[in-house]
């Protein structure tokens, strides 16, 4: 699988995930404004991923400008490359209690460069425990539908949704994956499909729109997407689309799951109201892979997200287990748990 973030010493490369499957470019992340830039530009995405690029984004400011102070105000800015994943704030959030943790025998550098490397290790582990977790939901050769891309190029490790679906298939519990194309960013046709394809599990691309017809034909067993906020009592913000995909579900009586680590989940909001969306420019209609294809006059609307409401969510799968409603009580259960 090609690696969405490479590591060699103090050196920090992503894949610039916007000429996917043509092309596979790494780009050099040499201070924390260029990781900004990465985040908000989508050369990486993806919620638990633009979390890590972050972190790691910081670590390589630090080597630099060693100035605490700079370096809490950088990440404040970081934080708000990307409105919507809240993984983008709590690495920034991690980062600052790295920074308050100064060990002697290291220089501020290492120091933040070892944290960040657990921080990205937790992540991995977490889409591994996520995936035994979630081969629970399937019933033996499931076809399942999935959308946007959850896939180790969105998470680093076996990614949320799309790890499940891997190991489902490894399992025998999984027969073969609809992708969502995903418009207008594509991040179905081009990087969940490239993904299934380089593992070899049997998928089929679909537009978006086809979605409810296979539903009705039976062809769909189980929905399966992943999410960049989790509000505490279950709404879920995730690619826009995914509201239509849940509602759909629940008139074909389909189960709709979503994948996140527990990270993904804002417990200081009650519901989906308190999620900021996040509005891209309609430029990302126009043009593809830089190429223009469309009239860039038109007026366009473009929400990169939407929340789906708890009542329309089967159950959400995080790396401690699986979170059936309601989902207020359930989750802060599970949080008290763990703890």
């Amino acid at each position: 699988m090609v690696e969405p973030v490479i590591v060699e010493g103090q050196r920090v490369f992503v894949l610039d995930q916007r000429f996917l499957p043509g092309s596979k470019k790494y780009i050099e992340i040499k201070c924390a404004d260029d990781g900004f830039q990465a985040i908000k530009d989508m050369v990486v995405r993806g919620a638990p991923l633009i979390g890590v690029v972050a972190f790691y984004s910081l670590a390589v400011e630090s080597i630099n400008n060693p100035d605490v102070p700079s370096l809490l105000k950088m990440a404040d800015k970081i934080g708000k490359a990307r409105p919507t994943a809240v993984n983008l704030k709590f690495a920034c959030k991690e980062f600052k209690k790295a920074l308050q943790k100064a060990d002697k025998n290291l220089s501020l550098s290492e120091m933040v460069f070892e944290k960040a490397k657990e921080f990205h290790k937790k992540e991995v582990v977490a889409t591994q425990k996520m995936a035994e977790n979630g081969l629970k939901l399937f019933t033996k050769k499931s076809r399942v539908l999935t959308y946007c891309n959850a896939g180790g190029l969105a998470t680093t490790g076996l990614g949320t949704a799309l790890g499940i679906v891997r190991y489902g298939y490894e399992k025998g519990m999984v027969k073969e994956v609809y992708a969502c194309e995903t418009r207008p960013y594509l991040q179905g046709l081009r990087l969940t499909a490239f993904e299934l394809y380089t593992d070899g599990i049997p998928f089929k691309v679909i537009c978006d729109n086809t979605a409810g017809f296979l539903m009705k034909q039976k062809k769909i067993d189980a929905v399966i997407v992943g999410a960049d906020r989790i509000a505490s009592n279950g709404d879920t913000a995730n690619k826009i689309g995914t509201y239509t995909l849940a509602v759909l579900s629940k008139e074909n009586k389909i189960p709709f799951y979503v994948a996140a680590p527990l990270s993904t989940v804002d417990f200081s909001i009650k519901d989906g109201s308190k999620i900021k969306i996040e509005e891209r420019s309609g430029d990302e209609f126009f043009f593809f892979l830089d190429k223009k294809i469309f009239d860039t006059s038109y007026e366009t609307i473009y929400f990169a997200f939407d929340v789906t409401p708890a009542n329309l969510i089967s159950a959400i799968v995080t790396e401690y287990g699986i979170v059936k409603p309601p989902f207020f009580r359930n989750l802060k259960k599970l949080l008290r748990d763990i703890k």
